[in-house]
This record gives structure tokens, C-alpha cells and sequence, in this order.
């Protein structure tokens, strides 16, 4: 649970508050933080689902933090997918930003004006 903790911080959440949240304990979050205990299946959901990201990311085996976004079929090269992966791996404040960036980009080169 190696997010856990970073997740519940920038939410600015007790344990208390996050286990009541998710019908547990404050004692059990603390575990699940201090690596103490692992959660079952069904716990990671919860939390995954609260803190609106994925289990892989709240157990670190990735470091994209958002949960995937179909896309359905595309037409994306290899450059443009990995450009994919690295915005959804940024917080929302991030994605603002780069967004806000982006426009100032294409307005300034004419791109997108008829």
C-alpha cells in the first residue's frame, strides 16, 4: 500500500475519517499505511473507488495514478500513446496546467483557426 497514505494526505483526511468511509477501522488503515497488513480484494476496491484511482497505483506497481480511460479504437502511434500514459499519470492540477499550455501553443501558432 505504498500510495495509501500519500492519497488519504492530499485529501486531507484523518484514518478515522477514510475508514469510516469505507466501513473500517482507523486501526486497520494504519496497517494498511505502515505495511503492517495487507487489505483484501474487496478493501483495495473501496479505496481504489474512493480516492478515484487504481489498485495498481495505490499498491505502486504503477505510477499513473488516474484509472484508465477507454478510448475504444485509435489510431495512436507509438509517441502519441506514450504521450497518453504520461498525461494520465499526472494529478488534475497537473493535467490543468499542461491543458492551459496547450492552448496558449495552439493559439499562438494559429493551429485549430479557420
Amino acid at each position: 500500500m505504498l500510495n495509501l497514505k500519500q492519497l488519504r494526505l492530499e485529501k486531507g483526511i484523518s484514518q478515522q475519517k477514510l475508514a469510516n468511509a469505507i466501513g473500517s477501522t482507523q486501526q486497520s488503515i494504519y496497517r494498511y499505511e505502515s505495511g503492517d497488513y495487507e487489505p483484501d480484494i474487496q478493501t483495495l476496491s473501496l479505496l481504489a473507488d474512493f480516492f478515484d484511482t487504481s489498485i495498481d497505483f495505490l499498491v505502486g506497481r504503477t505510477n499513473i495514478r488516474n484509472k484508465a480511460e477507454p478510448i475504444g479504437q485509435s489510431d495512436l502511434n507509438t509517441e502519441e500513446s506514450a504521450i497518453v500514459d504520461e498525461v494520465r499519470g499526472l494529478t488534475p492540477e497537473y493535467r490543468r496546467c499542461l491543458v492551459a499550455m496547450i492552448k496558449v501553443f495552439t493559439e499562438a501558432s494559429g493551429i485549430g483557426k479557420s
